[in-house]
């Protein structure tokens, strides 16, 4: 299970194999999955704060948003930094307009109880999926301890079967993210290693073709406005959009404080310095790119003048 299928919405969704080519007079096709990073869009539809000029493609889970990127059908998606990165090396060119959230404790590592430091996992096995976000949090955090995948045995599964793989004896540790955290920590998995000791390193982003970039900048306009609509209604109307969030999902709405608690929501001030020439989104992805590359899950993608943009940032914060 991908970590953007964390807070899903039990939908029959995907993508229509029939959709049309962009055109100029089209809506801006976004793709786009239930991730509570992304919430302020899903609030920004439920009020009207869209215009027709965009279009949500509402699937289950990054590799929907991915796929149809690949395929032509969608014009822009949000993603993680590092999708967005293996979007582009597979050969569509991406241009980063948002930043849609931070991770600052959503991702972690979980150990048994006898293991005390990252250096300890030498030799142990470490449930990961590697394609997705927890692929990057492990590497990180292997960095940091100056290790490597080949210092530890990698089990490469989906993040929903790490439970079950702890409970058979497969694995020592795991690199997960919420509900799957809690229930490995019920089972006697202990907290070791999360997000908030990386800073600015996992991030969730708004990705356009640079197609579309091209043929729709109104449009993009329009997607990157509201997505600041909603993300002003969940900070000045946070009880009442917890609710919302809560009906759509069909949580309750205390673990949707928790998760909202585990995610750092950019404010226009922050995106405009994220995004800036050389600033922390284009460093971050040349060194994400490079970490990838290294372990053999991306091909090398040469690099364009700008993968950010604040172009299509509003002028101002209402």
């Amino acid at each position: 299970m991908h970590r953007r299928r964390f807070l899903q919405l039990s939908l029959a969704a995907g993508l229509a194999a029939s959709l049309p080519g962009c055109g100029r007079g089209d809506p801006l096709r976004v793709g786009i999955h239930p991730w509570i990073g992304y919430e302020p869009l899903y609030l920004a539809e439920e009020f009207g704060w869209l215009p027709d000029t965009v279009q949500l493609v509402k699937g289950t889970a990054a590799r929907d948003s991915m796929s149809g990127l690949l395929s032509g059908q969608l014009d822009a998606a949000a993603l993680t930094l590092d999708e967005a990165r293996r979007v582009c090396s597979a050969g569509v060119d991406l241009r980063l307009v948002a930043v849609t959230n931070v991770s600052v404790g959503a991702d972690m590592l979980l150990v048994r109880p006898d293991i005390t430091a990252i250096e300890q996992l030498k030799g142990r096995a470490v449930g990961v999926e590697l394609n997705g976000v927890s692929g990057v949090m492990l590497l990180h955090l292997l960095e940091r301890a100056g290790l490597t995948t080949g210092d530890i045995s990698v089990v490469d599964i989906p993040v929903d079967q790490h439970l079950e793989a702890w409970n058979n004896g497969l694995i020592d540790a795991s690199v997960c993210y919420q509900p799957v955290a809690a229930r490995l920590e019920q089972a006697g998995a202990v907290s070791l290693f999360d997000s908030r000791e990386l800073p600015d390193t996992i991030f969730d982003v708004l990705a356009v073709t640079h197609r579309a970039e091209g043929r729709q900048p109104g449009p993009i306009k329009d997607l990157v406005a509201g997505h600041f609509a909603g993300y002003r209604y969940l900070v000045r109307n946070l009880h009442d959009a917890v609710y919302r969030i809560a009906t759509r999902q069909g949580m309750a709405p205390e673990l949707i404080r928790q998760a909202l608690a585990t995610v750092m929501l950019p404010d226009l001030a922050a995106n405009q310095r994220y995004l800036a020439k050389s600033g922390t989104i284009e460093t971050t992805a040349i060194r994400l790119a490079g970490l990838l590359e290294r372990e053999g899950l991306m091909d090398k993608h040469p690099e364009h003048e700008r993968i950010a943009s604040q172009q299509f940032l509003p002028r101002r914060a209402e």
